[in-house]
C-alpha cells in the first residue's frame, strides 16, 4: 500500500466531510450506531474515526454512561471532527490503530468504520483491537464491498481510468474497495483471537443532490486527488468529466444509486 493512501490532509478533509459524508458514510454510521445501541455503560473506542461521522451517530445514540474515545491517524481529519457541535462527551486522540496508546482490556466495544482497508498490516491492526478489548468485548467493522456493487464510485473510477489509460490512478480500486473478501476478513479476525465472527452484506441507497457531488467527493475528497495531481491533471476538468459520466448514467440529480458494504462483528 502506498504511504499516500492514508494521507487525508490539506483540503481533502473538508471535501470528504461535505461531499462524501452525506453520500457514503452517514447511512452506515447510523447502521453501526444501532448495532451497539444495547451498550448501557462501559467504554467504547473508535479507530480511524476520520471527521467524526460515526462518532456523531454514536454520541447521539449511546447513553452518557458510555465513555467514547475516538482516534485517527490524521490530525487534519480530527480537526474537522472536534469542531462539530454536540461532541463534548467524546475524548479525541490522534493514534495509529496498529499501535494503540491504551492498556490491555480497557474497552468494551471497538468500532472501525471503513478504516481497516487502509491498514498497512491488517493482522497487526486486528491484534491491537483484541489487545485493548476486555474479555467478551465486541469489535464492529465496516468494509466496502467491490466496486461492482457501488455505482457512483465505480462510474467515477472508470472515467478517471479512461483519462489516464497509460497510468490509471488505482487508489480507489486498490485500497478502499480492495478488501472486499469476506472469507479473508473472517480468517484474519479469527486469527487475532476473536470468536463468533459474522460478516453481513448490507446494501443501502446512495443519495446525492447531483452528479457533481459524487464526482467532487471521490476526485477531491480522497487520496485519489493526490494521484491526479501527481499526474499533472487539471483537477477541475477531471471532476467535471466524472460528473458528466455519472449524469449520463444516472441523471443530473437528485439521484440514487446502489452502495454495498460488509459489516463485520465478533467477540473477544
Amino acid at each position: 500500500m502506498a504511504s499516500s493512501d492514508s494521507a487525508f490532509a490539506g483540503s481533502i478533509p473538508a471535501v470528504y466531510e461535505r461531499e462524501l459524508g452525506p453520500m457514503l458514510f452517514e447511512p452506515y454510521a447510523q447502521a453501526l450506531a444501532e448495532r451497539v445501541d444495547g451498550l448501557r455503560d462501559g467504554a467504547l473506542l473508535e479507530t480511524a474515526a476520520g471527521t467524526g461521522i460515526v462518532t456523531a451517530a454514536l454520541a447521539r445514540t449511546l447513553p452518557p454512561e458510555v465513555a467514547i474515545t475516538a482516534t485517527d491517524l490524521n490530525p487534519a481529519m480530527l480537526a474537522v471532527a472536534t469542531a462539530k457541535p454536540g461532541m463534548e462527551r467524546v475524548v479525541w486522540q490522534p493514534a495509529d490503530a496498529l499501535a494503540l496508546p491504551f492498556g490491555d482490556a480497557e474497552f468494551d466495544v471497538l468500532v472501525c468504520s471503513f478504516g481497516v482497508m487502509f491498514f498497512p498490516d491488517r493482522d497487526k491492526g486486528y491484534a491491537e483491537a483484541a489487545r485493548v478489548l476486555r474479555h467478551g468485548g465486541r469489535i464492529l467493522l465496516t468494509v466496502w464491498d467491490s466496486l461492482d456493487h457501488n455505482d457512483f464510485t465505480r462510474v467515477v473510477q472508470e472515467d478517471v481510468e479512461r483519462a489516464f489509460p497509460d497510468d490509471p490512478p488505482d487508489f480507489i480500486r486498490r485500497t478502499p474497495f480492495g478488501y472486499a473478501d469476506g472469507d479473508l476478513i473472517r480468517s484474519q479476525v479469527e486469527a487475532a483471537g476473536f470468536t463468533g465472527v459474522e460478516v453481513e452484506t448490507v446494501a443501502l441507497p446512495c443519495r446525492v443532490r447531483d452528479a457533481r457531488q459524487a464526482a467532487e467527493g471521490i476526485c477531491q475528497g480522497t487520496p485519489l486527488r493526490l494521484q491526479l495531481e501527481a499526474r499533472g491533471a487539471d483537477l477541475e476538468a477531471v471532476t467535471a468529466s466524472a460528473a458528466a459520466a455519472v449524469a449520463e448514467r444516472f441523471g443530473s440529480g437528485p439521484i440514487v444509486g446502489r452502495m454495498q458494504a460488509l459489516v463485520v462483528s465478533a467477540t473477544r
